[in-house]
């Protein structure tokens, strides 16, 4: 799976990191980052959870 976050859009809200912890953090400015290692969702079945979390839509998610 293919995880894209739009810097530009992103708001730091957290709610990404909050649905899927092992996936999504924030970077020292607050911002959406993915975990080191995670880049690629891991299997987390949250994923796309987190992503339509996302109160501006800054998180897409395509394939597998």
């Amino acid at each position: 799976m293919h995880i894209d976050i739009d810097k530009d859009t992103c708001i730091g809200a957290g709610q990404c990191a909050l649905s899927a912890p092992n996936v999504f953090t924030q970077d020292d400015d607050g911002f959406s980052a993915l975990v080191p290692g995670h880049e690629d969702g891991g299997g987390d079945p949250m994923v796309r959870e987190a992503a339509r979390a996302c109160p501006v839509g800054a998180i897409t998610v395509s394939g597998g």
